[in-house]
């Protein structure tokens, strides 16, 4: 990947950043860490949480620490995108969402966290970006604005939210890139943008918005150009992909010409699919998260995740080649995951896969390589 072929577009995606909360007070410039949840009333306390199961995490740490080992990575395979679902509100406002439970933020002088890794766009339209208020909202759009990251799916108004980024690559290609979530990922009806109020591009998963982004895309996109939409939909936790969500992806690709579909929502890796040669991410796990000691749901295994490397051919749209490296969450840390957990990865991508046409290789540098039909 670090020779680039002159079609290729390469890009690095991966699922929910959840840089609030317990992973903001390791950084440099923590929040209050006053929280609004049932049980928990200090942010401080998921530190408590990590640091019984897998000892203190160190801080403050620098800006670059909560990536870890994805940091050399995304340096030696050099990625033309770096595409991220942030999920926490970036900002000091106080003016929680009441009744929410859940409230993530970091500072904004901790920004540079996301800087550090040389994020090129976050996707907005989740069920985090205004846990603190439309004031939060419009901190978050002018931090990230500050340092030249890219962003869709919320805005200060429903053009804005709708409105795609479109980022430029060398070579004269470019990525056109609209963020948009579901109710069903939990993002409350009233956080919906309008032309009137600020908010989020909440849409359903009918034809009609398939058309609609159609719309959208049609009147900027040139030759060269691939388009990817990243979608926060589904529940936090099962490998179910719907009827409606398969019907929604692929109306995408054949009736609004979307080259790549980025899902996210669940707290762990989903199933793969690559229709019309186009490659659907139906859910990329949570990346980074202060979750580590909270049990439940270990079934799941949240703790591991995938960085996704994959090629694009700029004049088709179609996926030339995906390489997943397998990672784990530990001391609010990205790490290389063991041979163990990357085994256990592939086995679940290729028992969710087999319906959908992929299976995943290990490779004897515990990467997966996917192959499809």
């Amino acid at each position: 990947m670090t020779e680039r072929a002159t079609n290729l577009i390469n890009i690095f995606a991966c699922g929910d950043v959840m840089t609030g909360r317990g992973i903001d007070c390791i950084l440099p410039h923590p929040s209050n860490p006053i929280l609004y949840e049932s049980h928990i009333k200090d942010a401080r306390r998921y530190l408590e949480f990590a640091k019984e199961v897998n000892g203190p995490i160190p801080k403050p740490v620098n800006f670059s620490y909560i990536w870890g080992d994805a940091i050399a990575e995304l340096s030696r395979l050099s990625p033309d995108l770096r595409l991220i679902n942030l999920e926490t509100s970036v900002t000091q406002s106080e003016s929680y969402w009441q009744g929410k439970g859940i409230n993530y933020r970091m500072n904004p002088e901790n920004i540079g966290c996301l800087v550090a890794a040389k994020i090129d766009f976050c996707s907005l339209a989740n069920n985090h970006v205004l846990d603190w208020g439309y004031s939060g909202l419009a901190e978050t759009l002018a931090t990230l604005k500050k340092v030249h990251i890219a962003t869709a799916g919320a805005g200060h108004n429903l053009e804005e939210a709708e409105t795609p980024a479109v980022l430029k690559i060398e070579g004269q290609q470019r990525a056109i890139v609209l963020s948009l979530g579901t109710r069903g990922s939990g993002i409350p009806l009233i956080w919906a943008a309008s032309d009137r109020k600020p908010g989020v591009n909440l849409k359903d998963l009918s034809e009609q918005t398939v058309l609609d982004i159609k719309t959208q895309i049609e009147p900027i996109k040139q030759q060269k150009d691939i388009v990817i939409v990243s979608i926060h939909w589904g529940g936090n936790w099962g490998y179910e992909i719907t009827s409606s969500q398969r019907k929604f992806a692929r109306q995408l690709i054949d009736l609004a010409g979307v080259d790549l579909i980025v899902g996210h929502s669940s707290h762990h890796v989903k199933g793969i699919e690559v229709y019309q040669g186009k490659l659907i991410l139906y859910g990329c796990g949570d990346f980074i998260n202060d979750y580590e000691g909270i049990g439940g749901y270990e079934l799941f295994r949240d703790d591991l995740s995938l960085m996704y490397f994959l090629s694009i051919d700029s004049l088709t749209g179609k996926l030339i080649y995906l390489q997943m490296l397998p990672t784990q969450i530990k001391r609010f840390q990205v790490k290389r995951a063991s041979t163990t957990d990357a085994i256990w990865l592939k086995d679940i991508l290729n028992r969710e896969g087999k319906n959908l046409g992929t299976q995943a290789n290990l490779n004897k540098d515990n990467t997966l390589t996917l192959k499809w039909n």
